[in-house]
């Protein structure tokens, strides 16, 4: 490993024992070895003690049955694993069950002294262990997550990795998602963020804030960090007037027709990165658990996960934790309503279910992934943990529950921390966030009727709605996507998966009549022949009249239909809607207008609430040619900040007003980066290249650009 000097304000890697553990890794092995036998004897003792079908022996067999099944388990990892990803994710999944179950056998019959009746005695004493080392290591280590770490840093101590150039600075870029600026702010004041107060408060990190541009969404803004381009993707979903067809960015299929149509071929990751559990690739040569390039890095999961689940608290790892999380959020819940916590929506099982795959097995597995590839010196990653962004949509910016993740995820950048000391090459963290967060009421909760009910009212025709929360759930498509790219049976059945959660996708538009309320029958299926088709993204909702190949001014939607514009510039819950005039485009209020080609105003300004980047914001969006027919933008509350999602959400983004807009970066002190304030994905992208062309990547690609203002050079 290339050994490199330690700076003043650089992060140290905190504690003794993991230091030497690094330095001495046979030490850390028979640690590991001695902890793990230690922590199965009370285990073992209690299958003695309650299963009829299982004897450890003399008083000291349990110790004696523990120290042999640690090391037959040990012995046999390795062959788990390589079985495991050559049967596939099927056999990944028996493994975890049954491979233990044959460890415990193999370790019985090399006792004389320990009875063992039959497999599923085995089977039962393999849980048993699992279940008891987890809680014992818990308890034990503060989380069994830095035993995980351990394990990854000793197999590369065995397997050493020899670069070319160890010499230049890997770079790992870590988005964490939907967390706004003001938020960070508040937690590392509070020290809740540990890992992250020690980089700034130290002095090697430095915290700033940068405004995401119209629109504050995950695609749009991933699309300018990754590839420099913001635009073409007007919102989290839209109708593409060309294909004639509903784009949505977290569907694999559409993902690749976006990253297709609008990459340049000189993306972030360009230079040997890769992209792990993202919508686009940045171009990376490798990508995993990322929407845009289906079946691609299965080989690679499958074995981290395989890693994982055949280690006796693998899976029991994973099955507590995602089970944690689900009760977790089912209390949470009932806890809101019992409070009467406002503002707040509705939590069902289903959105618990996605919080415990995110927060749950996706942390660990992308843990795993960036671990790996880190160990391997891979020179640039960039890594989206969304545990934040998916619980604050349910619970709100603020509640603890949201704060609780962005501990975890703090936690998880001390982990890679300690890994990043035993790779082959330094690496430099800059932490950051695609947009922020915004909160309110739900629009349907507060006046009876959604967005899609409303324009049905007004314009008196059917229309397609599609404004479900749709996207956490593209995370976990993406994972059965990975697993469907093994090429074997247990790769084939999840591909019969994959296409039975494309049938039964939440992306599907529903019809909605004049007269429908908010609530609508998941059956009521959109058939084609509406009139409208109406968006949710956060609060901001685009309207498209179907089968139209182009933008339909005022004065046409007025003909068409008299009371429709007017009607939604003039409902309370709306803050402005934007049209295509005689003059080019305007935004229209209650108690005014905005011209947004020449800045007049008529009236009251419309965008005045929504900050001072507003009219350049809404006027480059009103000009694209994917723009909607109508723009929607809800209400911003002066007092609060708070806005009227037209998702089922209490916690938003994707329009203007509240602190969506307002999103944070951390980067090491000193690397180049804007004095200014960043405005936009596009100019981060610019800033972020710069920073891989200071640590010595990116020398074969084209300039990206002009260099951003103000560079504060090392």
């Amino acid at each position: 490993m290339a050994s490199h000097e330690t700076g003043s304000g650089r992060a140290q890697v905190a504690g003794e024992l993991t230091r030497e553990s690094f330095r001495r890794p046979w030490a850390a092995q028979l640690g590991a070895y001695v902890m793990t036998v230690l922590l199965m004897v009370p285990a073992v003792w209690i299958c003695d003690w309650a299963l009829p079908g299982f004897h450890a022996g003399p008083p000291g067999g349990p110790l004696l049955f523990a120290a042999v099944l640690a090391l037959v388990g040990l012995v046999l990892q390795p062959v788990l694993v390589g079985a495991a990803v050559r049967l596939g994710w099927l056999g990944v999944l028996l493994l975890a069950f049954l491979g233990q179950a044959l460890v415990v056998m193999i370790a019985a019959r090399l006792l004389p002294m320990v009875t063992l009746d039959d497999y599923w005695s085995a089977l039962v004493v393999a849980i048993v262990i699992g279940l008891v080392g987890t809680i014992l290591g818990w308890i034990g280590s503060a989380g069994t997550s830095q035993v995980l770490v351990g394990r990854l840093v000793s197999t590369h101590r065995r397997r050493r990795v020899e670069i070319e150039d160890p010499e230049v600075d890997g770079v790992l870029f870590v988005q964490m998602d939907g967390v706004p600026f003001p938020v960070l702010q508040m937690a590392v004041s509070a020290g809740t963020v540990p890992t992250l107060t020690r980089w700034i408060r130290s002095g090697s990190h430095t915290m700033a804030e940068w405004t995401p541009k119209l629109p504050a969404t995950t695609p749009a803004s991933q699309m300018g960090i990754l590839h420099g381009v913001i635009d073409g993707i007007p919102a989290f979903r839209w109708y593409d007037r060309a294909r004639d067809k509903v784009m949505v960015a977290n569907k694999p299929a559409d993902a690749a027709v976006i990253e297709t149509d609008l990459s340049t071929g000189r993306g972030l990751l360009a230079d040997d990165g890769v992209s792990i559990s993202n919508l686009f690739t940045g171009d990376a040569p490798a990508a995993v658990l990322t929407m845009s390039r289906r079946a691609r890095g299965g080989e690679l999961a499958q074995r981290a996960v395989a890693n994982f689940v055949v280690n006796p608290s693998g899976l029991t790892r994973a099955l507590s934790r995602s089970v944690s999380e689900l009760t977790r959020d089912r209390f949470q819940a009932k806890r809101a309503i019992r409070r009467d916590v406002q503002p707040r929506c509705e939590r069902t099982w289903e959105t618990a279910l996605l919080r415990a795959v995110t927060n749950g097995a996706l942390r660990d597995l992308n843990t795993i992934l960036v671990a790996q590839h880190m160990l391997r010196g891979t020179r640039s990653i960039y890594v989206d943990y969304v545990d934040y962004d998916e619980i604050a949509h349910h619970a709100g910016m603020l509640r603890p529950e949201s704060l609780e993740a962005l501990e975890a995820v703090d936690a998880v950048l001390h982990q890679l921390e300690l890994v990043a000391a035993a790779a082959p090459r330094r690496y430099r963290f800059v932490i950051l966030s695609d947009h922020g967060q915004s909160q309110g009421a739900v629009f349907a909760d507060r006046y009876g009727e959604d967005l899609a009910a409303l324009v049905a009212r007004l314009a008196d025709s059917e229309v397609a709605a599609s404004d479900d929360s749709v996207e956490g759930w593209g995370r976990t498509q993406a994972l059965v996507d990975e697993l469907a790219s093994a090429g074997n049976v247990s790769g084939r059945g999840m591909t019969s998966a994959s296409r039975a959660m494309d049938k039964r996708s939440r992306n599907r538009p529903e019809q909605v009549s004049p007269g429908d309320t908010s609530t609508r029958s998941a059956d009521r299926g959109a058939t084609g022949a509406e009139t409208f088709h109406v968006f949710g993204s956060g609060n901001l909702g685009l309207i498209y009249a179907r089968g139209e190949k182009e933008r339909l001014d005022r004065t046409e939607l007025h003909r068409r239909f008299p009371g429709l514009v007017e009607g939604l510039a003039l409902h309370p819950g709306v803050g402005f809607v934007v049209v295509m005039d005689r003059d080019g485009p305007i935004a229209l209020g209650n108690r005014g207008s905005h011209r947004l080609d020449d800045g007049h105003v008529e009236g009251e300004d419309p965008l005045a609430p929504f900050g001072v980047h507003a009219p350049e914001f809404v006027t480059r969006v009103a000009h694209r040619p994917e723009a909607p027919d109508i723009y929607v933008n809800s209400l911003v509350d002066p007092g609060t900040e708070e806005v009227a999602a037209f998702e089922g959400l209490v916690g938003c983004h994707g329009g203007l007003g509240g602190w969506q807009d307002r999103a944070m970066v951390v980067v090491p002190t000193d690397l180049p980066f804007p004095t200014d304030r960043i405005i936009g994905a596009d100019a981060m992208h610019m800033a972020l290249c710069g920073i891989l062309r200071h640590c010595g990547h990116r020398e074969g690609i084209a300039y990206d650009g002009a260099p951003p203002a103000r560079l504060t050079e090392p």
